[in-house]
């Protein structure tokens, strides 16, 4: 695996000396998002997300297996990512940051509940949906975490599966022109909001990859629609007051409305 290519020691200093002043060098304000583009299909389970110059696309798909043994009436939910060797320059090879992502996107997800796992339940202990979730990064220039969540939420809600009818111990999966396939059961919606850090109260919204590379530290905040943090994440060795992380919540929250907002846009505008 080849690293990624390190920016020089003159951008780094002209980004803090700027970041100093309050300034961005894309021109963007301090708490600002890059602008945002969600687009949902044209199959089923297929999401496009652009951050910026970010690009993310998701794409969900299922089959019958069997369950695991402990979890007799649930389905299983499996996460993947892929980082292209196309998406930056310098990189080849499985990355850590894809495995982290697809870690931490897993984390929000499952261990929050995201996905209502018992509603894919066929035949209990015998046949379950097996949801695959698949991230693939095409573009890489930041914030890969935020836009992988938001490309995973979209699809998931875009998703729908066979439909199904159990006769005793037989199940009977619906082809598409038998039966409308159905939506996932999906309780909330969690979104990570991510941070940059530079040493101080010097803090930046959804880092660019050479702000990522500048920075001492990051921070992701995960909420829902309801508000609720579902997880929080720090990578990087400088430490973080409760003023900041607090801070970082409460712009998290008016930022996930947003966010949640759009992906509701792009669901509707695939239907229309």
């Amino acid at each position: 695996m080849v690293a990624e290519i390190e920016p020089s020691n003159v951008e780094s200093a002209f980004l803090l000396q700027a970041l100093g002043k309050g300034i961005r060098v894309d021109g963007r304000g301090i708490h600002d998002y890059r602008r945002l583009r969600i687009s949902c299909g044209p199959a089923a389970g297929m999401a496009e997300v652009h951050l910026g110059q970010t690009r993310v696309l998701a794409r969900v798909s299922c089959e019958v297996t069997r369950p695991f043994p402990d979890r007799a009436t649930e389905g299983i939910v499996q996460f993947s990512a892929e980082l292209s060797s196309l998406a930056a320059p310098g990189l080849e090879g499985k990355t850590a940051q894809e495995v982290a992502i697809a870690r931490m996107v897993e984390r929000v997800i499952r261990q929050s509940r995201a996905v209502d796992t018992e509603a894919l339940c066929i035949l209990a202990g015998e046949k379950v949906w097996l949801v695959r979730l698949d991230l693939h990064f095409l573009d890489h220039d930041g914030n890969l975490m935020d836009a992988a969540s938001i490309a995973a939420i979209a699809a998931l809600k875009h998703f729908r599966r066979p439909d199904v009818t159990v006769d005793g111990e037989n199940a009977i999966i619906h082809s598409v022109r038998e039966r409308n396939p159905v939506p996932l059961s999906i309780h909330h919606t969690p979104i990570c909001v991510s941070f940059g850090f530079f040493g101080g109260d010097l803090v930046v919204l959804d880092p660019s990859l050479l702000e990522e590379q500048t920075q001492q530290s990051s921070f992701t905040v995960t909420l829902n629609a309801h508000r609720e943090i579902c997880a929080l994440n720090k990578a990087g060795g400088a430490p973080l007051s409760p003023k900041q992380i607090q801070r970082c919540i409460q712009i998290a929250l008016v930022k996930v409305d947003e966010v949640n907002e759009k992906i509701q846009d792009a669901l509707k505008a695939s239907t229309a």
